[in-house]
């Protein structure tokens, strides 16, 4: 009765349960999905960032068949975020300087359609933004080559595996037996520097300040 009460008091004075805030989402790819995963999910205002796949003929698709290239998925991360603390412009433009989006089907030593550089958009609104800034970026000149990432409908996005979810973070904290069963090679090599350079550059605009 007490509580009953107290909602209909809430009701009344305009109060009630507060909304959630609402979230938007990102669904871009640009290589590897542990780089980017890594880099994004560190971003204030970012609510979670997941690594997936995006883009080709059907859903629930395994890593072993994208890796194959036949499929027509990407390795995507999808970011998930508050726009009133960071604008889906700036994780875009920002998207454009964490990878080379003049990489054609490859980045880096990753090579094949499934690490393409995409932005994956769900309306013509999405789609004209990520053409703006596309076309921003292109003119700045900030890469010597054209600029060659894709803009493509969202479709049969898939969550990848358990195990390539926070891959890095991962990496990061296990110990150096548990390292021994992971790709150490590759997060030590390719995606550490990344990251590194990612912190320092944008130290001001993280969740947790670098130098940890």
């Amino acid at each position: 009765m007490f509580l009953a009460s107290v909602a209909l008091f809430a009701a009344l004075s305009g109060g009630g349960t507060p909304e959630r805030p609402k979230h938007e989402t990102l669904v871009v790819g640009g290589g590897c999905f542990w780089c980017l995963e890594a880099m994004f999910d560190e971003l204030q205002g970012v609510v979670s960032a997941e690594s997936g796949y995006a883009g080709g003929d059907r859903a629930g698709v395994t890593y072993e068949e994208v890796c194959t290239g036949t499929t027509g998925h990407a390795e995507v991360v999808r970011i998930e975020f508050d726009p009133k603390a960071v604008s889906r412009e700036d994780l875009l433009r920002l998207f454009f300087t964490l990878h080379d989006p003049t990489q054609l089907n490859r980045q880096g030593p990753d090579y094949g359609p499934q690490y393409r550089s995409v932005v994956f958009y769900a309306n013509e609104e999405e789609k004209r933004l990520a053409e703006k800034v596309r076309d921003e970026i292109a003119k700045a000149r900030i890469w010597p080559r054209p600029i060659v990432t894709t803009l493509e409908p969202l479709r049969n996005y898939t969550r990848a595996e358990e195990y390539h979810q926070d891959y890095f973070r991962k990496f990061e904290s296990a110990s150096p037996a548990q390292r021994l069963r992971m790709n150490a090679g590759y997060c030590a090599a390719v995606i550490e520097p990344k990251v590194r350079e990612f912190r320092r550059k944008h130290e001001a605009r993280l969740k947790v300040k670098a130098g940890r």
